[in-house]
């Protein structure tokens, strides 16, 4: 918990869960009659309502994206380093929106959250969603806000899926687009980890087939094991051999099955920790989404032309040793975007961490950063109604 506020923090903040009574039409086929998202802002809102950015976050984040909550804290929100006074989302010029995705587990409607119609929790009875049906989701939000166009719409992973489809789907409303440590579709590896992942949840006895709630119990074992399984992928070898190497805990091998290497230590505190504080539906519907994504398929596989469609400036940043989302499936979105004739810039930021590296402030990313946020402010409208 922190003694003192820093002064390029965003300070205490807190978040707002903001109820939306239209249908809304989901891709499954399903429809949300009503539903609420949890959504933190920092900064303020000019006039013209032209100096908004969109945070989309990853697969476990949330929408305390910087600051905090309370003094008690132990850290604060998942992207702290980048977004506050002087940082490079600097708070002085942005409004900051940052949000839990629908099915997502920390406040907005979703499978641990009361079903309207049944007053129980949704549970496995809340429908599967897609990128698409997220982004339609948070063009509600802005029309909420009365934000016709983003400054920005900024993601890192799954959250630089959800920027990317922003472009296609609403292009005249964001001007820059930021895609960070991300992929235009996964691979069939990422899909069989995603896989593998499930099965350990929906394999624990006390999953009850989603059903847990009403049981009073949490799938915890299969929880702990799918994040284990996920941490591994999130980090390189080189940031692993780095930070653990083949250190034993107690100097010595025990000869039993009790953990006596750092990483293995690491990896279940990981997974202990993080089976106490995510919901094993909200997992399950968010690798879906994952595996689902493809925005060239109504395209006819062709990314080239799904992004003729974009308005917006892009910019594209990977991480050499990212073998989650590689530097390659960076340069697949950038050349894509380079063949729909739109303005890109793209960097490769050489890092040890893996595909984690887009939450660290690694001087030389947080330098590209802050530059391109840079045109981000230049391109502010400041006249209301005006766009871009």
């Amino acid at each position: 918990m922190p003694e003192i506020i820093p002064d390029d923090s965003v300070g205490l903040v807190q978040p707002e869960k903001i109820l939306f009574n239209q249908p809304l039409e989901l891709a499954c086929g399903r429809t949300l009659d009503q539903y609420h998202l949890m959504v933190e802002t920092y900064g303020e809102l000019n006039e013209a309502h032209s100096n908004a950015i969109l945070i989309c976050h990853a697969l476990s984040g949330n929408h305390h994206v910087a600051g905090y909550n309370s003094m008690d804290d132990r850290k604060p929100g998942w992207w702290d380093s980048a977004i506050g006074p002087g940082k490079p989302i600097d708070t002085n010029k942005f409004f900051v929106i940052g949000l839990n995705n629908l099915g997502g587990c920390h406040g907005s409607s979703g499978p641990n959250q009361t079903n309207p119609d049944t007053n129980k929790p949704y549970g496995p009875d809340f429908p599967l969603m897609t990128v698409a049906d997220w982004v339609n989701s948070q063009a509600r939000l802005a029309d909420h806000f009365g934000i016709e166009q983003w400054a920005a719409v900024i993601g890192g992973s799954l959250g630089g899926m959800q920027a990317l489809q922003w472009a296609i789907d609403y292009p005249e409303r964001l001007r820059h687009c930021m895609v960070i440590a991300a992929a235009p579709k996964l691979s069939a590896q990422n899909i069989a980890f995603n896989e593998v992942a499930r099965q350990a949840i929906s394999k624990d006895p006390q999953f009850h087939n989603g059903h847990y709630y009403e049981q009073d119990e949490v799938p915890k074992v299969g929880l702990m094991l799918a994040r284990m399984l996920g941490h591994i992928t999130y980090l390189s070898d080189d940031g692993m051999r780095d930070k653990f190497g083949r250190e034993l805990r107690e100097g010595k091998i025990s000869f039993d099955f009790n953990p006596q290497f750092e990483v293995e230590s690491y990896l279940r505190y990981q997974g202990e920790r993080f089976s106490t504080a995510f919901d094993a539906n909200t997992y399950l519907l968010m690798t879906k989404a994952l595996d689902y994504y493809d925005p060239a398929a109504d395209f006819n596989h062709d990314l080239p032309a799904a992004l003729k469609r974009a308005l917006c400036k892009f910019m594209v940043i990977s991480f050499t040793t990212d073998w989650r989302f590689s530097p390659e499936r960076s340069r697949a979105i950038t050349d894509a975007l380079v063949e729909a004739g739109k303005q890109v810039s793209y960097a490769e930021i050489d890092s040890p961490q893996g595909h984690d590296a887009f939450l660290i402030p690694i001087p030389r990313y947080m330098e590209i950063f802050r530059a391109y946020m840079k045109r981000v402010e230049a391109d502010i409208p400041q006249t209301p109604g005006e766009t871009a």
